[in-house]
């Protein structure tokens, strides 16, 4: 085989792999924003989620504004129920591909006392209203434009402001006990949760 034929299978190899990513997250976004480090106490499954032990999760910062809808939600307020936080954005192809995952167990985990909660970064607003009314999105989200709420409202290295989609599932201590940096199938969002409803409040 010629170098100039090796070298080009080579990049083709490359862009194959390059595409194949870009299938599965939204490393970046229009907006650019970096992301940060830190210590946290994750432990990585083998499929790509995360988790904490009870007795060593933190805790959100303030997680307040407003939403989509106009209306205005503090996650706070959700303190006592399981919450699901899931940063995406309008122009994020693998938030299209698992919005129907969420919006389906959003609705049948809701009446186990589960909360979802979108957090819509870096995207336009009109074209953000349009995907939630394509979808049917059952539950509000916080309209984070330029992602400042990400960047303040979680402790340093739970989550990368970066990787969209995203999603914790908060305790009902209102501490993150799972995370996951990619898009999520119905039966890996369910892994993440399900554990955690399974919890009592304020025990160990």
């Amino acid at each position: 085989m010629s170098h100039s034929r090796a070298h080009r299978g080579l990049l083709l190899t490359a862009g194959a792999l390059a595409a194949a990513l870009a299938l599965t997250a939204c490393s970046g976004s229009p907006k650019g924003t970096s992301g940060g480090g830190g210590n946290t106490n994750f432990v990585t499954n083998i499929g790509g989620i995360a988790t904490i032990a009870k007795g060593e999760r933190p805790a959100l910062n303030e997680l307040a504004g407003e939403t989509l809808d106009g209306g205005r939600l503090d996650v706070a307020d959700l303190k006592g129920k399981v919450v699901v936080l899931n940063l995406w954005g309008d122009w994020c192809n693998p938030c299209r591909a698992e919005a129907p995952h969420f919006v389906k167990v959003a609705g049948e985990l809701k009446p186990r006392g589960v909360e979802f909660v979108g957090i819509n970064t870096r995207s336009d607003k009109l074209e953000s209203i349009k995907f939630e009314k394509d979808f049917k999105v059952p539950y509000p989200s916080l309209y984070d434009r330029y992602g400042k709420l990400v960047l303040n409202g979680f402790p340093k290295g739970a989550v990368q402001p970066q990787a969209i989609p995203s999603t914790l599932v908060l305790d009902r201590d209102g501490k993150i006990a799972a995370r996951a940096l990619k898009a999520l199938s119905e039966k890996e969002l369910r892994s993440m949760i399900e554990p955690v409803l399974a919890e009592k409040a304020g025990g160990q």
